[in-house]
């Protein structure tokens, strides 16, 4: 949780000088040169596949999604962006129940629709002060949602090595056209700041891929709730940043029905520190 809160500082910090799309750029591109021993390990007979189709429709959905992070990261405050990233898992229990027929309890669905509830304070439709932005939010944590559950699909006969292979070679090449035309050349700190949010994110999603693709998907979908405390930390002593109270109020309710619903899961919800 606190890497990927650094991440999210680095990105914030950025956001001034750099395009979405190069950071997007340097976000797969550093991260699949800290994969390569993982790649070698599992060898080039092992990267092939035969299920290209479901790779690409997860990659597509898994870039849009990064994509949309990045730009609510940089232009919202840090701890309403990571807010409503703590929805992704309320879309992936509907999600999995049509993708994957998993089966959800009266009391898991009652939390998940009171966690609804929670984004809707958080994006306050109709307010005065409704905020665009957070339409990309929620179409973010919705599309990522979407592609983690293809996770599952594709951990059936995919090792999580070369899902993650396609992710990274996917990602730079679908990045690296949109990059060069937005570039902007990185100075001193900038470059290890750019090289950070490839290393960190990629630790950090490998170590959740390997649990997501053992477990069942609405009990590993993560909350990851001290990750919201280091943002708004961080937001508030690094940006000046001083969250809402209906950023408080809606984070709450969706970390709370968050914690309901993993609770009430079934006897085969599991957990892995893979």
């Amino acid at each position: 949780a606190f890497l990927f809160a650094v991440v999210d500082v680095f990105v914030k910090s950025l956001g001034g000088r750099f395009d979405p799309l190069q950071i997007s750029f340097f976000r797969y591109s550093c991260g699949l040169i800290f994969l390569i021993p993982v790649f070698i390990r599992l060898g080039a007979s092992n990267l092939g596949t035969e299920r290209l189709p479901l790779h690409l429709l997860r990659m597509f959905l898994a870039f849009a999604a990064q994509l949309g992070i990045f730009i609510t990261v940089i232009y919202m405050p840090l701890a309403e962006a990571t807010a409503f990233m703590f929805s992704k898992p309320l879309f992936t229990t509907v999600v999995a129940v049509f993708l994957l027929h998993e089966v959800v309890t009266r009391q898991r669905w009652a939390a998940t629709i009171v966690g609804f509830i929670g984004v809707l304070v958080l994006v306050r439709p109709g307010a005065e002060a409704f905020d665009p932005l957070a339409l990309v939010a929620v179409g973010s944590a919705l599309t990522f949602a979407i592609a983690n559950v293809l996770i599952r699909k594709l951990s059936s006969t995919e090792p999580t090595g070369r899902i993650l292979f396609y992710y990274h070679i996917g990602g730079v090449i679908l990045f690296l056209g949109p990059a060069a035309y937005v570039w902007t050349m990185p100075v001193g700190i900038e470059w290890l700041k750019l090289i950070g949010i490839g290393g960190l994110t990629t630790l950090g999603i490998f170590g959740f891929m390997r649990a997501f693709a053992v477990g069942e998907a609405n009990a590993v979908g993560p909350a990851e709730n001290v990750r919201l405390i280091y943002a708004a930390l961080f937001g508030y002593f690094l940006f000046a940043e001083i969250p809402s109270v209906w950023t408080g109020i809606g984070a709450l309710i969706i970390v709370g029905a968050d914690t309901v619903r993993k609770h009430k899961g079934s006897r085969h919800d599991r957990n892995s520190n893979l």
